[in-house]
């Protein structure tokens, strides 16, 4: 079995394997095309003596490398591609450790921009990460963030409230959301009610992949606020709206695009398997509120199945924005709305979805500007959901809404100038659950009410408890949390 990603972040260098058989790019200037063939090279060799692939480190070698940042170079506004994976793993990329799952268009994206060790969503479920993606706060800053996640009609983003969207649309952008919202439901809540001038996808949480029935039996798939009858398989349907979407002609105007896949979260549901989505949609049909759980289904191979689609989708999309022209002047950030679920390759993370452990929050996360970033590049800067918000306001020249204070911290700086990210806490409340991380320590306490802290440099599985030999760390990080808490909204009841 391939070696696992390193668990010490500041001290080896984790490396992205090479993608064989996918074309290196034109604009992949600061790869060496020596290098490449030599980690394809390492790669076969262990093949050929019988060692399987090599590992992450083995196979890419030099050319990943630290970030640094490439100063003093100017670019107009760019176009904003926000690709947004569904309960997909940390670990469940071949560039970030997985020993079976194999993502080579997301490999290559990593080897065309920067790849994050230590990125987190915004929350450890779908809905309240997206509320701090599309706003930049802490889902706890509204009341329909306090759903974990939102179920009903009786929540959701509040149109009044500003969102990237919105701002970016005032500043001059075009915007579009595709594939997943779960940010309410019509018709007081809807992405064209938030600032997207586009919406084509699904409100909910979850849907049938063919047939679009949602979690209570509805047909959810939308264009705008009305049905849109398609019943191909859904991750097909929204990648060819993206592919045709970022090669349209946007009369010059720069464009966000948030593409919100819901691979690969439950039902687990390949392109093809007819049989096993017909006896889904039997069962909510016949009034099974869990069918698309589907707790009695899915396995390692389907999951693989699916996460690999997930890749090819991605590549489609990439390639039709190469084939426009606008990839040099395209921001794409690729990320997870959390941590992976029963089936996600985590190690060496504990916890999954719905927890505050590592495994439930650290999500993939990659970068690529060719026009401002070189490639093959990796950071160990922790980051999260919302300091992407802030991150994009800054780059298309946008400023955030007075009165809605972003929590979220702008990357800019050190990414186009080198500037270091000042030390500062990264903050997380779910129900039952409480987490801070400050540099390479983390508070947490867990459903068992019991505080912990831990060193993720040296036990990023989360196993040695440090609290009872360093109290006054464990008694300032939790007061921290506390004082952060007290500015949010209670959870109801």
């Amino acid at each position: 079995m391939p070696s696992m990603p390193r668990a010490v972040p500041r001290r080896r260098r984790p490396a992205a394997p090479p993608c064989l058989g996918v074309p290196v790019s034109s604009y992949e200037n600061n790869l060496s095309r020596r290098a490449f063939g030599g980690a394809v090279g390492v790669t076969a060799a262990a093949a050929a003596v019988g060692l399987g692939s090599a590992s992450p480190a083995q196979a890419a070698g030099p050319e990943e490398r630290e970030f640094r940042a490439a100063r003093g170079r100017q670019s107009r506004r760019p176009n904003i591609l926000f690709i947004l994976g569904d309960d997909l793993g940390w670990a469940d990329l071949s560039s970030y450790g997985s020993p079976h799952i194999k993502t080579p268009n997301l490999d290559r994206l990593a080897r065309q921009g920067v790849r994050f060790t230590d990125a987190y969503s915004g929350s450890a479920t779908c809905s309240p990460t997206r509320f701090s993606l599309y706003t930049g706060r802490y889902p706890g800053r509204t009341k329909g963030g306090l759903a974990e996640p939102i179920a009903d009609k009786s929540v959701g983003l509040e149109p009044t409230h500003p969102t990237l969207a919105s701002l970016l649309k005032e500043s001059g952008y075009a915007t579009a959301l595709i594939g997943k919202w779960h940010a309410g439901y019509l018709p007081d809540y809807s992405p064209t009610k938030s600032g997207w001038d586009e919406f084509f996808g699904n409100f909910g949480g979850a849907l049938e992949y063919y047939s679009k029935l949602g979690l209570g039996g509805e047909y959810d798939l939308y264009e705008g606020d009305a049905t849109y009858q398609d019943l191909r398989y859904y991750t097909r349907i929204i990648t060819e709206r993206a592919s045709e979407y970022v090669a349209r002609d946007h009369g010059g105007k720069p464009w966000l695009l948030n593409l919100n896949f819901t691979t690969p979260h439950w039902p687990w549901i390949a392109d093809g398997d007819t049989e096993e989505s017909a006896e889904i949609v039997r069962r909510i049909k016949a009034g099974d509120g869990r069918a698309l759980w589907h707790q009695d289904g899915g396995s390692v191979a389907k999951y693989k199945e699916m996460v690999e689609d997930l890749d090819r989708s991605i590549g489609e999309v990439l390639r039709a924005l190469d084939r426009s022209g606008q990839a040099r002047d395209t921001v794409v950030v690729f990320s997870s709305d959390n941590g992976g679920e029963r089936f996600s390759y985590n190690w060496p993370l504990s916890g999954n979805k719905a927890s505050l452990q590592e495994g439930g929050i650290r999500v993939p996360n990659i970068v690529r500007w060719p026009a401002r970033l070189d490639g093959g590049q990796v950071s160990h800067v922790p980051v999260f959901s919302p300091d992407w918000t802030a991150t994009l306001l800054e780059l298309a020249g946008t400023r955030p809404h007075r009165a809605y204070p972003l929590d979220g911290a702008s990357l800019a700086g050190y990414l186009l100038r080198g500037e270091q990210v000042a030390e500062r806490n990264l903050f997380w409340r779910v129900r039952g659950e409480r987490a801070l991380r400050r540099g390479d320590w983390k508070y947490y306490r867990g459903k068992s009410g019991k505080d912990q802290l831990f060193n993720l440099a040296a036990d990023v599985r989360e196993q040695a408890d440090k609290a009872p030999v360093e109290p006054a760390r464990l008694a300032e990080l939790r007061a921290a949390w506390e004082g952060l808490n007290a500015g949010l909204l209670p959870y109801p009841g």
